[in-house]
This record gives structure tokens, C-alpha cells and sequence, in this order.
């Protein structure tokens, strides 16, 4: 059985620095939309997949100080986008809380598992340290994550149980979390305000 939200699960969010521009908006019962530009192509690609993956609609638009390198932008979507996903999930009655997929890519294969805890933690242990992806550096993909689930409050851990290919290793862990995320944010008929033995998350 579908359960509708009591509001609208929208997140926007525009964060102003010295170094980037975000503007970030998700509707997490929107169906699937992406209209991603961030001046780091491979990031679009990825916030593409979390959109089509997560089951939501995904704008994410960034101007940043990629002439420096890569390094605020990517870290800085990561910010506002944690932010916003806490913005939409609210107080988070009704939701599931947790979630966990495993996401295969051709040798790849990652299992990304979230808890939306209010307790903050990243555990990463994706094999792309020191590697590229055309121009991209795959440990900003770290710097991403860390950033958005502090800012998100949730725990995240991204593990690689194979794979060799940089590029497939990185889009199953965006993909996994996306579907894990996905999972974690969906209402359940069976919970009664917010589901921890606290009263509160």
C-alpha cells in the first residue's frame, strides 16, 4: 500500500562562498528528473544517477573555482545537497529510516547501507584512491560523500566488494546510495511517528 506524505519532501538549498555557487533543489516524491550542471562533468553523471536511482527529482547547479582544480565544487554540492536532503526528510515521521542495496556494475560491486540517525559517519572504503576518471579525480569522490553525509546527518558506508574499473567502482557506489536512499526515505504504512525508541532522530 502507497503512503502519501503529509507535505511535500522538497529540500532547496543555495550555498554562497568565496569559492562556488550551489543552488540545489530535490523532491523526493517527484518521480525521476535530473538537470545537473556543475562545471565537473563526471559529478553531472553521477547526480544523473542519483536522481534516476533515488527516484527523485534532482537540480543541482553549481559555479565554481574550477580553473584551481575540482576540489570545492565537488565538496561543496556534497554540503548543500546533505543539507537539502535533511530539508525534505524534515522530522522524519513515517519514514523507513534505514536503508542498504547493493549495486553491480559489470566487475564492479558495491553495497552502500545509510541510517538517517541524526549521528553523522562516513565509512569509505572505495579502491580509487590516486586514480582518474578522464579528468576527474577519483578521491574527490571521498570529499563528496563526507560532506554530504555530515551535512545530511546520516550514517553512510560505501564498501567495494569487487571490481577493478575506476569508473564502474564510482557510479555502483553513487548508484547504490542512491537506491539505498531511496529505501531510507520511503514511508511505511506500519510507523508511527518517528521510528526510533527515542521519539526523536
Amino acid at each position: 500500500m502507497s503512503v502519501l506524505p503529509a507535505r511535500e519532501r522538497i529540500g532547496e538549498v543555495h550555498r554562497v562562498t568565496r569559492e562556488t555557487d550551489v543552488a540545489v533543489r530535490l523532491r523526493l516524491d517527484g518521480g525521476v528528473a535530473g538537470e545537473n550542471r556543475t562545471g565537473v562533468p563526471f559529478l553531472d553523471h553521477m547526480l544523473d544517477q542519483v536522481a534516476q536511482h533515488g527516484r527523485m527529482e534532482l537540480r543541482v547547479i553549481a559555479r565554481g573555482d574550477v580553473e584551481i582544480d575540482d576540489h570545492h565544487t565537488v565538496e561543496d554540492v556534497g554540503i548543500t545537497l546533505g543539507q537539502a536532503i535533511a530539508q525534505a526528510v524534515g522530522d522524519k515521521t513515517g519514514i523507513r529510516r534505514a536503508g542498504s542495496f547493493v549495486m553491480p556494475m559489470d566487475e564492479a560491486l558495491v553495497m552502500a547501507s545509510l541510517d538517517l540517525s541524526g549521528r553523522p559517519f562516513l565509512g569509505y572504503a572505495l579502491d580509487v584512491k590516486g586514480r582518474r576518471v578522464g579528468a576527474f579525480d577519483c578521491e574527490l569522490a571521498l570529499e563528496f560523500f563526507r560532506a554530504l553525509a555530515v551535512n545530511a546527518q546520516m550514517t553512510l558506508h560505501l564498501n567495494q566488494l569487487a571490481g577493478e574499473n575506476a569508473h564502474h567502482v564510482l557510479e555502483a557506489g553513487f548508484k547504490a546510495f542512491a537506491r539505498a536512499l531511496d529505501a531510507a526515505t520511503s514511508l511505511d504504512p506500519r510507523v508511527q511517528g518517528v521510528p526510533s525508541t527515542k521519539g526523536v532522530l
